[in-house]
């Protein structure tokens, strides 16, 4: 793993233990990421508002990452809408999301009504249905991370990840970083 690919994983992991800190039940959240020291060479009165080991991994990773919430997201009315509005200035080095989903065997997805309604009310009462949690994160340069956490099995140790667990939602990233 190169040290840019480490420090993607990282912030995607923290990013995702953020928001399991916060519950499950949550709105769609999305995360610029920026090199730290990029941002401290910039201004270094950021020093101040940054905690101390923040300070520290920037100076000995020059690939470390800061996640900052994007507040007042655009309103939409599904994640590709949202997603399509997004775009990032060329200092946002990536961009992360975090999104809920409800997951079911391909067999159950075969019974599903079409209309979306119903569908909605057959996924949420299918006896198999599994609540995911899934944080992915992409960078300018390429590199991708995914990690993802069950309702059914919440905690820290249980959390899956890897660059392409998710493509889709990967690739919709890429989007607004072009």
């Amino acid at each position: 793993m190169t040290p840019r690919e480490r420090s993607l994983t990282m912030a995607v992991i923290e990013i995702e233990q953020h928001s399991a800190a916060a519950g499950w039940d949550a709105p769609v959240s999305v995360f610029a990421l920026i090199r730290t020291a990029d941002a401290l060479a910039d201004n270094p009165a950021l020093a101040q508002e940054f905690p101390p080991e923040v300070v520290e991994a920037a100076r000995l990773d020059p690939e470390h990452l800061t996640s900052i919430e994007q507040d007042g997201l655009p309103e939409s009315a599904n994640l590709e809408e949202l997603l399509a509005q997004l775009a990032w200035p060329e200092t946002v080095a990536g961009a992360a999301i975090v999104v809920e989903r409800i997951v079911v065997p391909p067999e159950a997805e075969a019974n599903m009504p079409q209309e979306p309604d119903a569908g909605v009310d057959y996924l949420m009462n299918h006896p198999d249905r599994q609540d995911v949690r899934i944080a992915a994160g992409r960078l300018r340069t390429g590199e991708s991370w995914c990690a993802l956490r069950s309702r059914g099995n919440d905690n820290d140790d249980a959390v899956a990840g890897g660059p392409d667990a998710v493509p889709g939602l990967v690739e919709a990233l890429a989007a607004t970083l072009r």
